[in-house]
């Protein structure tokens, strides 16, 4: 069971994490935390070192709740497709999923930390390559099993995954239109699809 400090604690995490996730990491003031916690100042400030320690934090809250979400569905599944299927399928729905609704948080953060703030491109990074990982891990298993084509370029395949997922969704939010994400997502789908042996 959490103590009182831990459990404020992770409740200025929950709440700055959508803050964060909206408004990046420069955007964000102590006093859209304090608005989003109806914490003080000195409040935050005893739970946390500095608005640094609070972005990290918020960032590792909303990428555990995006891979969470996806081993769920996931988990629901049978055939590594059908597994697979999970991204595109999330992904359509960004905007009625409330950890997702400010945008992915792996994309909003790699953009905004790329050449302002290491720690966070950092944990961007990490965050990136375990995707990759559990991405290359179904479709080694795929293989492994003979329902995916022995010969799929894995590393190509993820790339392409990866970015499109990514791109669509900044479109998405640049544009305020689910026109290109779900053009995406059926290209997604129909190259999921043709992984089968």
């Amino acid at each position: 069971m959490l103590s009182k400090a831990e459990r404020t604690k992770q409740f200025i995490i929950e709440k700055a994490a959508a803050v964060f996730n909206e408004k990046g990491y420069a955007g964000t003031s102590m006093n859209d935390l304090t608005i989003a916690t109806g914490l003080t100042k000195g409040s935050i400030y005893g739970n946390f070192e500095n608005k640094d320690d609070i972005a990290i934090a918020a960032f590792d809250h909303n990428f555990q709740l995006l891979t969470t979400y996806i081993k769920q569905q996931m988990e629901t599944q049978i055939s590594v497709i059908d597994k697979l299927m999970v991204y595109p399928k999330t992904y359509r729905q960004f905007w009625q999923l409330p950890f997702l609704q400010g945008g992915c948080p792996l994309a909003n953060t790699a953009t905004e930390a790329d050449d302002t703030h290491p720690a966070l491109k950092t944990k961007a990074a990490f965050a990136l390559q375990f995707w990759r990982n559990a991405v290359e891990y179904r479709l080694q298993t795929g293989i492994d099993t003979g329902e995916i084509k022995p010969d799929t370029n894995i590393t190509e395949f993820v790339a392409v995954l990866t970015s499109v997922i990514q791109g669509s969704v900044l479109q998405a939010k640049v544009s305020g239109n689910l026109l290109y994400l779900n053009a995406s997502m059926n290209f997604m789908e129909r190259m999921i699809n043709d992984l089968r042996t």
